[in-house]
């Protein structure tokens, strides 16, 4: 099958020659690094799709080892939707009974999963689709009770994206785990993406989403928090400055860039090939968390030890246990 055709760009050869210069030394300094990002929901649309296989297939293209995470909220809202059943929330949470589990693992595997392969597949053999219950991925236990079979992540065993990363194929993940006694459960992509950012060692972690990224007031766009570190972004969370969709996100950096995630990053998937623009330019883009600041080292004053932590920096906090909205 041919490759899509690309819209033509008004570039002159010069102007062509300047982006591929700004380009290289990122390219350079992220081949062979491996990069998890995190799509799905408003963004999963045709126009969008056809722009994120092309931005992947890039990335691939020039040595970066792309690993797609996908949710799909809303095309199980619609399915419900469509066969009647009313979504059911506590606390914000979906109840996910037998039924709406049957829907979730219909639509997350069985059609946004093949979705995304499909699209990227148009530019070669690349992408295979695989879900949390495949070799054992995503080892989940419920949640709560009383959200029926809403899961969270227990473990992650690695060695099926391993390989596929090392035959040089994409691979594009749906986040439905399993539990210890091969009970399906359905688990926030977001949570997901964090979590597998840290366990294979990626050196980013892309979270795309409807907005800009985070703001410093929800309702003012000029107060967007450019970059921020993981004890700032966690103190957000636990004050409330954060809500909706955003906290899941939120949590999932936090986690990526405590477990040796390098930086993470909230970006717009409505924006023209923003993984792109994050990747490969000079200028940032959305919300950049980073790993929290290193204590300052102690200093002598009058044969006294003043600031610092003359026994070492204070132990990493543990990861807030909250979950996600599904």
């Amino acid at each position: 099958m041919n490759p899509a055709p690309t819209a033509a760009l008004d570039l002159s050869p010069e102007a062509t020659a300047a982006v591929l210069t700004q380009a290289l030394p990122y390219i350079q300094r992220f081949s062979g690094a491996t990069v998890v990002v995190k799509y799905g929901g408003s963004a999963l649309d045709e126009a969008h799709l056809t722009r994120f296989a092309a931005d992947v297939v890039l990335m691939h293209s020039v040595g970066i080892r792309p690993v797609v995470v996908h949710g799909g909220g809303p095309q199980i809202g619609e399915m419900m939707a469509r066969l009647g059943l009313e979504p059911t929330f506590v606390d914000g949470l979906r109840v996910t009974d037998a039924d709406t589990l049957d829907i979730a693992r219909m639509v997350l595997v069985g059609r946004v999963n093949r979705d995304i392969v499909s699209a990227i597949n148009v530019h070669g053999p690349l992408a295979v689709g695989v879900s949390g219950e495949d070799a054992g991925l995503l080892q989940a236990r419920v949640r709560h009770p009383g959200l029926g079979f809403v899961g969270t992540v227990d473990a992650v065993n690695t060695t099926i994206i391993d390989r596929l990363l090392d035959e040089h194929l994409i691979p594009v993940v749906s986040t439905i785990g399993v539990d210890a006694t091969g009970q399906a459960l359905n688990i926030n992509a977001d949570t997901v993406a964090g979590t597998l950012a840290g366990a294979l060692g990626a050196v980013k972690a892309l979270f795309l989403t409807d907005v800009e990224g985070l703001y410093a007031d929800p309702d003012d766009p000029s107060s967007l928090i450019s970059e921020t570190s993981a004890a700032a972004l966690e103190a957000m969370i636990e004050s409330g400055e954060l809500a909706g969709g955003m906290v899941p996100k939120a949590e999932a950096a936090v986690h990526a860039v405590r477990h040796g995630v390098a930086s993470a990053h909230m970006v717009n998937g409505t924006t023209p090939h923003v993984l792109l623009l994050e990747l490969f330019t000079d200028a940032g883009v959305g919300t950049m968390v980073g790993p929290d600041p290193i204590p300052a080292a102690p200093q002598k004053q009058d044969g006294r030890l003043v600031g610092g932590n003359p026994v070492g920096p204070d132990p990493i906090p543990a990861v807030p246990q909250k979950e996600a909205d599904l």
